[in-house]
């Protein structure tokens, strides 16, 4: 049952307009954070509910801004290839139970930080020539079920956008125009699955001004605050929240 304390809206609020800030000025990559920390006091299901209409409704506020800056050959494959992803994101969601989805989302949530980690250190490189265009399709797969299930698909679209070194405004306007549609294909089998209801959509009335700030200053944000900034506090969120999410997962 979902409660409109005063507990959840201080937790609720900062976590969308942290998903605003991500989607409009970072290339989505961490958007997923929100969802993973509403996760933690609320069912997944109805985390993943109440964040779809929110992240579209970032999605939207977003297009103008970068409108036709994005390179469309690589938005095309990682397009193709997000909805098989979807149908497979879909399946997984009606075999899985909560805890299920929690260990998923909390094992995406540290994945993605030890990779940043890796690719910073050096540890992992993406090579000296920018990958090819048909990475886009395991990748398009990848983005398209993690983002069902867990508003994840930001990190594996992530991979291959910058290993396809794009500048930082292209990148930023390939991730909005990508996951516009990948979040519009998601939203008819979430409405099917009774992922909505009338308590996560009331939510999201109250949350949607805390969604267009956010993306207000994402866009402003990705011309003024560097990046380490930014992800130095996205690491820090996302490792608490998906060690949390495993452990109540696991016990």
């Amino acid at each position: 049952m979902l409660e409109f304390t005063p507990g959840f809206f201080a937790i609720a609020v900062p976590a969308v307009i942290f998903a605003g800030i991500s989607k409009a000025g970072f290339g989505s990559g961490a958007a997923f954070a929100s969802a993973s920390i509403l996760a933690i006091v609320l069912p997944p299901g109805i985390a993943l509910g109440i964040m779809l209409p929110l992240l579209m409704l970032v999605d939207v506020a977003s297009l103008r801004p970068y409108w036709r800056r994005w390179s469309w050959p690589e938005a095309r494959v990682l397009l193709t290839g997000a909805v098989p992803g979807v149908a497979l994101g879909a399946l997984f969601y009606r075999w899985a139970d909560d805890d299920a989805i929690r260990l998923l989302i909390g094992a995406v949530s540290l994945g993605f930080v030890a990779w940043q980690l890796s690719v910073k250190r050096g540890w992992v490189r993406l090579g000296a020539r920018p990958l090819p265009l048909s990475g886009g399709y395991p990748a398009g797969i990848v983005a398209g079920f993690t983002s069902f299930v867990s508003h994840a698909g930001g990190p594996p679209s992530a991979v291959f956008l910058l290993g396809r070194r794009l500048d930082k405004t292209t990148y930023q306007a390939t991730t909005v125009l990508v996951f516009w549609a990948i979040n519009i294909a998601k939203f008819l089998p979430y409405s099917f699955m009774g992922i909505f209801t009338a308590q996560t959509l009331l939510a999201d009335l109250f949350l949607a001004p805390a969604a267009l700030i956010g993306a207000w200053l994402g866009v402003r944000a990705h011309f003024l605050i560097s990046e380490r900034a930014f992800f130095a506090l996205t690491y820090t969120l996302l490792t608490c929240t998906g060690a949390k999410l495993i452990w109540d997962a696991l016990v």
